[in-house]
């Protein structure tokens, strides 16, 4: 290779890293585009309150409050901004209330944050709740006197009412995180299973290797489903808004765990498979079985999106269900084979429970051994 090539490829991967990056910070945008929407109203809206209608000068905890209890964060339940405000709350009341008994002043400053974090810390197991109490007390203890008592304090209250108002009237649209989370498992877990049987009918290990790295990764994709549909059930009790859409969210947490037990269920099927196609054997019996499961999954993945589309998996899932046999699926099969197999059966019984079928009924599918 010459210097002029290495000169070219080196500005290429400039060029791919620097396409990345716009892309990445673009997607960041766009996926946070209804919160900084959400935030910029509510602030707008307590500053006009404290402002205007109170005529306090300067309601900087106003505008504080507002865009520290909503923030940028996934979380965004209304539990979770009450509990934000409340401590706010609190914090800024002792700081007022220690200001106006010793004033203001670098020891008094150490008091109340001393204060403020204890309290917080005793209160909250989250660090960020004594650290979200915290600054605007240290804001308080910094600021020169109101021009009444409590003054900031009352502007806190108000954002603290703003926020969750706004919460509820101007939601985030959660639920349209919580289904990129879904689709994302969904993706992960029907393209490794597809892998697996790849692997196995054509002997290709690198195929079964490919797919158990990506299952080991899935791990903080569930977490990530499990905090959205958290958020966007919470946000749709309170939204006038979002209502309608509980019935689906409800759905979706009720498959999210037994989703979970399954993929882990694969994953052990993923080690067990590439362990045997190192044998350079094919194993179209078991290939089929694993193809069966990934025609599920992805059915599965499409009913909790479109729930017109209810019944499918459920079908796929009992018909292999009633034959997860050796003697029937693989009859001339050794004793590894036949063990593979019989891990696909916990795994087709949690799928099952996805669907919405009870585990005794799921379970009662099963051939006896």
């Amino acid at each position: 290779m010459t210097a002029s090539d290495d000169g070219g490829l080196r500005r290429l991967e400039r060029r791919i890293a620097m396409r990345t990056r716009l892309r990445d910070g673009g997607d960041r945008v766009w996926s946070s585009l209804p919160a900084i929407i959400q935030i910029t109203v509510a602030v707008v809206i307590a500053y006009s309150i404290t402002h205007w209608l109170l005529g306090h000068q300067y309601p900087m905890l106003a505008v504080t409050v507002t865009i520290t209890s909503l923030g940028l964060t996934r979380d965004a339940r209304p539990r979770r901004v009450a509990e934000s405000l409340i401590g706010i709350a609190v914090g800024v009341a002792v700081s007022e209330a220690i200001a106006l008994l010793v004033g203001r002043g670098v020891w008094q400053l150490a008091v109340v944050l001393l204060v403020v974090f204890v309290v917080g810390r005793f209160v909250s197991p989250n660090p960020q709740f004594a650290v979200a109490s915290a600054i605007p007390s240290a804001i308080v203890m910094l600021l020169p006197a109101g021009d009444g008592s409590f003054e900031r304090t009352l502007d806190a209250v108000i954002a603290g009412v703003v926020a969750l108002l706004v919460t509820a009237l101007i939601p985030r649209d959660p639920g349209r995180t919580a289904a990129r989370d879904r689709q994302a498992i969904f993706a992960v877990i029907t393209e490794s299973t597809e892998a697996i049987a790849r692997s196995l009918r054509d002997a290709d290990e690198a195929a079964g290797e490919l797919a158990l790295s990506r299952l080991r990764r899935a791990a903080p994709l569930f977490d990530a489903w499990k905090q959205s549909l958290d958020t966007a059930i919470a946000v749709a009790r309170i939204s006038p808004f979002l209502r309608g859409r509980l019935p689906e969210l409800r759905r979706n947490a009720r498959a999210v765990d037994a989703v979970d037990f399954a993929t882990r269920h694969l994953r052990m099927i993923a080690r067990r498979c590439t362990y045997l196609v190192r044998d350079g054997i094919p194993r179209a019996g078991l290939a089929d079985a694993l193809a069966t499961v990934a025609t599920g999954v992805r059915m599965l993945g499409e009913e909790l999106r479109d729930p017109q589309a209810a019944g499918a998996s459920r079908s796929v899932l009992t018909d292999l269900a009633r034959r997860l046999d050796p003697a029937t699926l693989m009859p001339d099969a050794g004793l590894a084979d036949a063990s593979a197999l019989l891990l696909l059966r916990p795994l087709v019984v949690d799928l099952l429970v996805g669907t919405g079928m009870p585990h005794d009924e799921a379970r009662d599918l099963l051939p006896p051994i």
